[in-house]
């Protein structure tokens, strides 16, 4: 009798359309909410779902890490100058200060360097390489990543949300001058981790709102999509899988997305639409789904979560593969919703067995 695939070969043959053992499905807790909920009931619906959480291990107290930005009352100044703030621990954090929220001083202004920082937090490359071969030494997917919100939502950061979208209306001259710095830090990143050799290299960037994108498709074409081009060819050309995420309604973006380079597009599901995405996605790119946080899972009822997660499966998965699935978990969902998730997740991933 063949043994069972391993996480990561099962996570590549989703990918690659090679028939997986079972729909991938990823559960994350939001470190928030282990002081929003018991920890012991928390701690119980874990162990109780052995396939989402195969390495679940009981502790007395949960003490979760919360990074820098994420720290409730402690504002964060991140190595480009972007000073964070919070209102509950483990939440990031939104930009209060853009440290080129006018051009005077751009002159001064400089990138940090990739080889201590993401752009977002301090890094140590040893300790990364570190992990990285012991995560291939225990037959582990291996994921490199650039930090969440690398370039337009850095360009948003540094400039302020309304000046960097004028600066695009108005062809601002400095715009192109940050946006080559902005690129050149990020491509030198992904350069370091492609010296790791990954499976997967993520290029997260939230540029939807809850209709439409945050910037318009032909500032997102002239702007942003050559240097996700540029950024994603190096992985491309070594083989590497290429995963883009997006919150927010991205679909007059995602044609773009695709044509950039992307292998496997990280999508909300009921902001875009289950039929469209089944109608542009389904059997043809591998879509990892993002599962509602907005209307059913936090205030619908267990049975239409399991009707949910069941219609996503049937119009979006495949025998060959081509569907993944996630949910992140943040504080206000009733535990029996909860549970009703994570029922669902675990009873259809096997859907096409």
């Amino acid at each position: 009798m063949r043994p069972m695939m391993t996480s990561r070969e099962n996570i590549l043959r989703a990918t690659r359309f090679e028939k997986p053992e079972s729909i991938p499905m990823s559960f994350h807790i939001n470190a928030s909410c282990w002081h929003h909920y018991d920890q012991n009931a928390l701690q119980d619906l874990m162990a109780s779902h052995p396939v989402l959480f195969p390495n679940f291990r009981r502790q007395d107290r949960v003490s979760p890490h919360y990074d820098l930005n994420q720290r409730k009352d402690e504002p964060y100044t991140d190595p480009w100058g972007c000073v964070w703030q919070t209102t509950d621990n483990g939440i990031t954090g939104t930009v209060r200060h853009h440290p080129l929220a006018n051009w005077s001083n751009f002159r001064e202004y400089n990138a940090p360097d990739p080889g201590t920082t993401d752009g977002t937090y301090p890094v140590n490359w040893k300790d990364i390489r570190n992990l990285v071969d012991k995560q291939k030494k225990m037959g582990e997917l291996v994921c490199g990543s650039l930090p969440h919100g690398h370039t337009f939502l850095r360009l948003q950061d540094i400039r302020g949300y309304e000046n960097l979208i004028f600066d695009m209306i108005d062809e601002e001259p400095n715009l192109k001058i940050l946006i080559q710095m902005v690129e050149d830090f990020n491509y030198r990143y992904v350069c370091r981790w492609l010296d790791l050799d990954p499976d997967m290299m993520s290029y997260p960037e939230d540029l939807g709102m809850q209709k439409g994108p945050m910037l318009s498709p032909e500032n997102f074409r002239r702007y942003i999509k050559p240097v996700y081009q540029r950024l994603m060819k190096p992985a491309r050309d070594q083989g590497c899988i290429v995963h883009m995420h997006s919150d927010g309604d991205i679909r007059t973006l995602v044609h773009d997305l695709i044509e950039g380079g992307v292998d496997v597009l990280n999508l909300q599901d009921l902001v875009n639409g289950i039929d469209w995405i089944a109608d542009k996605f389904a059997g043809r790119t591998c879509i990892e789904l993002d599962i509602d946080r907005q209307t059913i899972t936090p205030r619908g009822a267990p049975e239409q979560i399991d009707r949910l997660i069941l219609e996503e499966v049937g119009k979006l998965g495949r025998k060959e593969g081509g569907l993944m699935m996630v949910y992140g978990l943040y504080p206000g969902v009733p535990p029996e919703n909860i549970a009703a998730l994570m029922d669902a997740m675990e009873k259809y991933a096997g859907y096409y067995s």
